[in-house]
C-alpha cells in the first residue's frame, strides 16, 4: 500500500507546486495592469472576451456584463472600436455574432465592432488579436476572476494590455464558484501555451477590421 501511495503523493505535490507557481506568475504579470472601470487608461482597442450564449442568442449574464463594460468605455471615449472574440465553431453557436448584435441594439455603431470567430480560449484570442488583426494596445474585459490571465496571456503576445474585471454577476453564486475553480486549471494552460509559443487553431491572413474601425472612428 505505501508503494501505491508514496508516487501518488509526490505526483500530488508537484501538481500543487505548479499550480503555485503558475498563480503567482499570473498575478506577477498582471500587477499594475489591472483597473476598475473608471481609472483605466485609454487604448484603441477593447478586447471583450467569449463567454456562454444561450440557444436563442442571447449572451450569458457572464458576457453580458462584459459587453456592458466595453460599451461604457466607448460611451466615454476611453477606446474607439470593440473586437469581441469568442467561439463560432459550430453554424449553430456564434459568440461573436450575438455579441456584435448585442452592442449594435445599444447604439454601438456596427462599424466600430469587429468579429473574431476563431477566439476559442483566452490564448487564442490574445495571439489572434495581435497577429491576426494588429492590436498592439487594448484594454481586455471579462470578469475579476478571469482577468489576471488574460492580460498575463495578452501581454505575453506582446499587446500592451490593461484589463478591466466585472464583480456585478456575482449575485450567480453557483456559476461564478464553478468558474472560479475552474480558472485554476485554466492557469496552468495559459503557462503551457506560453512556455510552447503555440499558434492558435487558425492563424490566418491579416484582417483590416481593426484598422478600418480606428480610422473611421
Amino acid at each position: 500500500m505505501r508503494r501505491i501511495l508514496f508516487p501518488g503523493a509526490i505526483a500530488a505535490a508537484i501538481a500543487i507546486t505548479a499550480a503555485s507557481f503558475c498563480s503567482l506568475w499570473v498575478r506577477a504579470e498582471a500587477f499594475g495592469h489591472v483597473y476598475d472601470e473608471s481609472s483605466v487608461p485609454p487604448a484603441p482597442v477593447a478586447i471583450v472576451l467569449g463567454a456562454e450564449v444561450y440557444p436563442g442568442g442571447e449572451p450569458s449574464p457572464f458576457l453580458a456584463a462584459r459587453l456592458d463594460i466595453a460599451k461604457r468605455l466607448l460611451d466615454e471615449g476611453k477606446v474607439r472600436a470593440i473586437l469581441v472574440s469568442g467561439d463560432h465553431s459550430r453554424w449553430e453557436y456564434d459568440e461573436p455574432g450575438s455579441m456584435q448584435v448585442y452592442l449594435v441594439a445599444r447604439g454601438v455603431p456596427a462599424a466600430q465592432v469587429v468579429l473574431d470567430y476563431a477566439g476559442f480560449d483566452t490564448y487564442d484570442s490574445c495571439a489572434r488579436a495581435k497577429r491576426v488583426f494588429g492590436v498592439r494596445k487594448a484594454i481586455v474585459v471579462t470578469q475579476s476572476y478571469h482577468i489576471d490571465r488574460a492580460v498575463t496571456l495578452c501581454r505575453s503576445q506582446g499587446i500592451d494590455a490593461s484589463g478591466v474585471g466585472d464583480d456585478s454577476v456575482r449575485i450567480y453564486t453557483e456559476p461564478w464558484a464553478h468558474s472560479y475553480v475552474r480558472e485554476q486549471g485554466a492557469i496552468l494552460k495559459a503557462a503551457f501555451d506560453t512556455i510552447s509559443h503555440r499558434d492558435p487553431v487558425f492563424l490566418g491572413r491579416h484582417e483590416p477590421g481593426i484598422d478600418d474601425a480606428l480610422r473611421d472612428s
